[in-house]
Parts: structure tokens; C-alpha cells; sequence
């Protein structure tokens, strides 16, 4: 595993390495994590386990939830890396009632087709007052192949993220609109390359749950920049782009929103 300061942790040898978007989404968790108080985590859909893995030395004490057989596999290999001792299991425990002091999902609503049970199912995990930390794609008017190679459903829009949150019986603390101007441009670029690799052949169920399964862990393209991202100069770029996004996270100008709320 590499470790990096500011690119976080990668693990090129198991095939993942962090994506631009990924990079300017960590950022925002991260500065979100830090006013979370620490204290039993569950990260559903947590891909890789990077997040996990940051969490965990945060001093949260870190459960996974990953429905994918092939993430789990990668998400072990990851942990074990790490030196962490992290359970990532490929169901939910009956006995998660109120069990967790704060639950993280990022870009995994979005894969789910109800999303509003899946919250309210989530909220159920969470102690009273917990903390949710969401992410997810903004805007239907960005919808590219590239969604569609995730298996998404939809993307959202601000107000009807908001209310979908609050009828599933969370209240909103801090609402961000993030990647400006770097993942709205990316998104756009990489939308050719996705087109090429979204798996077709069976039914339209198989089908996304195909580029569902692998939509965490699949860094091909990715792994080509990742030498320059890692560069001196990769890096400078990098921060320069999250320096911009944090000057426009309280616009509608990016294309992910970050979310923390509370159950209520």
C-alpha cells in the first residue's frame, strides 16, 4: 500500500488507485469527519475500504457493509494492507439497532432503486442523534455514460435531496456542493472511456447490477494518471482544485453533494 499525505492511501498492486473525483469528494469527508466525535462507524458500500482504513486511524472503531462480493474481496486485501482490523461483512446484523454513532455512504444511494427505505433503514442503525455523512451525484443534467456504467438510478437535485432526508427522519446540519470546477470537467472527459467499458449482453437487472458490482473498485483507467497525480506537480494541481471547490461548496456549481445530517 502506498501512503500519501495528501492523496490518501492507494493500493496500485490490488488495482485501485483514488480518482480526481474521488480526491475532491475525500476531501470534504475528511473535513467532516474531523468534527464527528469518535465512536462505532458503519460505512455502507465503502468500495476499496480507503475511507474505512482513514477512519479507522481517526479512532473510530469501523464495521463495513458491502453487498459486492468482488469490493469485499478488494476491501479485505486493503484492510489487511493497512495493518487495521477491520470487519467488512456482505450482510447487515440483526442486532445493528441503534448500534452505530455515525453511519457514512458516499455515491451509494444512488445505485439503490429506493432510496427512501434504504435512508430509513440506515436511520434505524444509527443511535438517537447519530450522524450521517452522504454523498452523491449531482444534477440530472450531467447525466453521462459514466452513470450509467455505475449502474446508477438517478442523480439528485438539491431540494428534493433535502426533503427525501428529512421524511426519512434525518435533520440536515450541513449541505455541500462539491468538485467545482475539476470533477464537473472530468466527468465530461471520462464519458467516452466509460462508454467502452459498460457491461451489456444480459437483461437490464443483470446488466446494472454488473456495472454496479464493480463501479467501487474498477480504477483501469485511472491507474495510467496515477503516476502524474502522484507527481509534484499532480499534486500542486490538486490542491489548487480543492482550494477552488471549498470556495464554491455553498453554490450549485459542482457535480456531488456532501451531506451530514442527524437522525432526528
Amino acid at each position: 500500500m502506498i501512503e500519501d499525505s495528501f492523496l490518501g492511501p492507494a493500493a496500485p498492486d490490488l488495482g485501485w488507485v483514488p480518482a480526481p473525483r474521488y480526491l475532491m469528494r475525500r476531501a470534504r469527508i475528511l473535513r467532516q469527519l474531523n468534527t464527528i466525535p469518535t465512536g462505532r462507524l458503519l460505512e455502507v458500500g465503502p468500495g476499496a475500504g480507503m475511507i474505512l482504513v482513514e477512519a479507522a486511524r481517526k479512532g473510530f472503531q469501523c464495521v463495513g457493509l458491502e453487498l459486492s462480493s468482488d469490493a469485499r474481496t478488494m476491501a479485505n486485501a486493503v484492510i489487511s494492507q493497512s495493518g487495521e482490523r477491520i470487519p467488512v461483512l456482505g450482510e447487515a446484523d440483526a442486532s445493528w439497532r441503534a448500534s452505530f454513532d455515525a453511519l457514512l455512504s458516499f455515491d451509494v444511494l444512488e445505485h439503490i432503486e429506493h432510496d427512501r427505505e434504504a435512508l430509513e433503514k440506515w436511520r434505524e442503525w444509527l443511535v438517537p442523534g447519530g450522524t450521517l455523512l452522504l454523498s452523491v451525484p449531482a444534477h440530472m443534467r450531467m447525466w453521462t455514460t459514466g452513470d450509467e456504467w455505475a449502474g446508477h438510478f438517478r442523480r439528485y437535485e438539491r431540494n428534493s435531496l433535502v426533503r427525501l432526508l428529512h421524511e426519512a427522519g434525518y435533520r440536515v446540519e450541513v449541505f455541500e456542493c462539491y468538485g467545482f470546477p475539476l470533477t464537473n470537467l472530468s466527468e465530461r472527459l471520462s464519458a467516452r472511456t466509460y462508454a467502452k467499458r459498460i457491461h451489456s449482453g444480459g437483461t437490464a437487472h443483470e446488466n446494472r447490477q454488473r456495472n454496479n458490482d464493480r463501479s467501487g473498485i474498477d480504477r483501469g483507467p485511472h491507474l495510467r494518471i496515477y503516476p502524474m497525480m502522484a507527481s509534484l506537480p499532480g499534486k500542486l494541481a490538486l490542491r489548487a482544485f480543492c482550494g477552488i471547490q471549498h470556495c464554491f461548496v455553498g453554490t450549485d456549481l459542482g457535480s456531488g453533494y456532501l451531506v451530514k445530517a442527524r437522525r432526528a
